[in-house]
């Protein structure tokens, strides 16, 4: 095991390169000028001031040279300071990490509480009225857009139920239920898509699962139904189930850009969004750097829980 967490490791190495050199291309595509951004407009005609902004930052120099050593400061962990706010960059982001954390966690917590029921229900009494109904939450969950739920929850549990805050956030370290009541509704509306994934690949997994060999023996053991299914045939759903949810983190943190700004959280999303407004370009890329790594984090998380569920796998 050890082994193979090294090698996956040594792995993420070129993956990280690759991302830290779109990250960088980006900001050189988007519109504006970080120089003008850091001089403000009440200097925006100053031409002195202006070559002299962009000698600091470096950006009279050819870009391979402000690639290359952007990159060896990053790889000693100083990605910049902002451009809007002038705090250090990675100070920045891991203090508005909690955040987008809370929320993913959130998210899956969520898409296994209701969409794993859902599935087991909807792959135990296949084309029954149960599985119809699931079928149509699913689809529904999976077609519409997070933006979209998330003004729709507004109006309906914020502005007419009145029974959560339409937006901002409360940390935590001011009490538990008002946290989580501020982070009901994002993860909601970022959550419905990955229910709707869980409960699909449920179904379909654990309906392959219930038709093998080793299910048929267990019935003829005399067993109870739900000992075959909880015990024996659910373990081996699960596998391609967990595939599904590792993969789907890079698209939760692609989601959280507009939930976050959406309901005014502080995190990696809304973070990333006012960094484009703004062209603040130093928080930009290092926003996309730590999603990188969040997302890479994920899917090696994946796997290793593979040989937790399955005793057949073992990584050598």
């Amino acid at each position: 095991m050890g082994r193979y967490l090294l090698r996956r490791i040594v792995h993420f190495v070129p993956v990280l390169f690759v991302v830290s050199l779109i990250a960088f291309t980006v900001t050189l595509l988007l519109p504006g000028d970080a120089a003008l951004a850091m001089l403000g407009e009440s200097n925006i005609h100053d031409k002195v001031a202006y070559e002299a902004m962009r000698t600091e930052l470096g950006l009279d120099q050819p870009i391979p040279v402000q690639y290359a050593k952007w990159l060896g400061r990053a790889l000693t962990g100083d990605l910049g300071r902002s451009i809007r706010t002038g705090e250090p960059v990675l100070e920045g982001l891991l203090a508005r990490l909690p955040v987008t954390l809370q929320l993913t966690a959130m998210v899956m917590v969520l898409a296994l509480m209701f969409g794993l029921p859902l599935g087991i229900v909807s792959a135990l009494y296949p084309n029954s009225k149960a599985d119809t109904v699931t079928t149509v939450l699913a689809v529904g969950g999976a077609a519409v857009p997070d933006f979209w739920l998330g003004i729709l929850f507004i109006y309906f549990f914020a502005l007419w139920l009145r029974v959560v805050p339409p937006s901002g956030y409360v940390p935590l370290t001011e009490g538990l239920w008002p946290n989580v009541r501020s982070m009901l509704l994002p993860a909601l509306s970022l959550g419905m898509y990955l229910t709707a994934i869980t409960m699909r690949q449920t179904r379909s997994s654990l309906i392959e699962v219930m038709q093998q060999e080793y299910v048929t023996v267990a019935r003829a053991k005399g067993l109870r139904e739900r000992v075959v299914v909880m015990r024996h045939a659910l373990k081996n759903a699960l596998i391609p189930v967990a595939t599904v949810i590792g993969l789907q983190v890079g698209r939760l943190f692609g989601g959280a850009v507009v939930v976050e700004t959406i309901f005014a959280l502080p995190g990696l999303g809304r973070v990333a969004a006012n960094s484009i407004f703004f062209r603040d370009f130093p928080m930009l890329q290092g926003a996309m750097l730590v999603m990188a790594v969040g997302v890479l984090a994920a899917n090696l998380l994946t796997d290793l829980l593979y040989a937790f569920a399955d005793p057949r796998i073992r990584y050598t």
